[in-house]
């Protein structure tokens, strides 16, 4: 059986995000966005990402780009580019669009994209969420949710575990 999703297609700009999110509002679809770096894709990410997409109707991944990515990890990340990392997200069946972003924080995209709901994971509460972020989603009367934290999955830890092994 041939897959009829072509994961590239769902790598958008945050203008065409934008239109789609238009669309969607349109049709009565509810729109979940997720964010970080997904920087090495395990387990963990993949229950976070399907009990995000559960939230709502369609689910959008605000990717961080390579230099965000080294802004907030540090110069020896990331190990995956940002077009694989946007690529794998998009081929998972949970998630319908992924946009770049070229900065540590995605309040632009919050407040241009104006989600019904903003997923992050156990490990953040309200009183964690970048300021800037929180403000965009009460801006846009975006209803925040969080998702326990899978416990044993972590890029970092991974990349850890592969380090002491070499």
């Amino acid at each position: 059986m041939e897959l009829s999703k072509d994961p590239a297609c769902g790598i958008m700009t945050l203008d065409a995000a934008a239109v789609w999110r238009k669309n969607l509002r349109r049709s009565g679809r509810k729109l979940v966005i997720t964010n970080g770096c997904f920087d090495i894709m395990h387990r963990g990410h993949a229950e976070y990402l399907l009990a995000s997409r559960n939230v709502g109707d369609a689910l959008l991944v605000l990717v961080n780009s390579d230099a965000a990515v080294r802004a907030l990890k540090g110069e020896s990340r990331p190990i995956i580019d940002e077009y694989s990392r946007a690529y794998m997200l998009t081929s998972l069946a949970a998630v319908d669009a992924v946009v770049i972003f070229d900065s540590p924080r995605c309040d632009r995209e919050l407040a241009a994209l104006a989600p019904d709901f903003y997923v992050k994971g156990g490990d953040y509460t309200l009183d964690k969420l970048d300021p800037g972020e929180r403000a965009a989603l009460q801006g846009a009367g975006t209803q925040i949710v969080f998702k326990p934290f899978i416990p044993g999955f972590s890029t970092t830890t991974i990349i850890e575990r592969i380090r002491k092994s070499s």
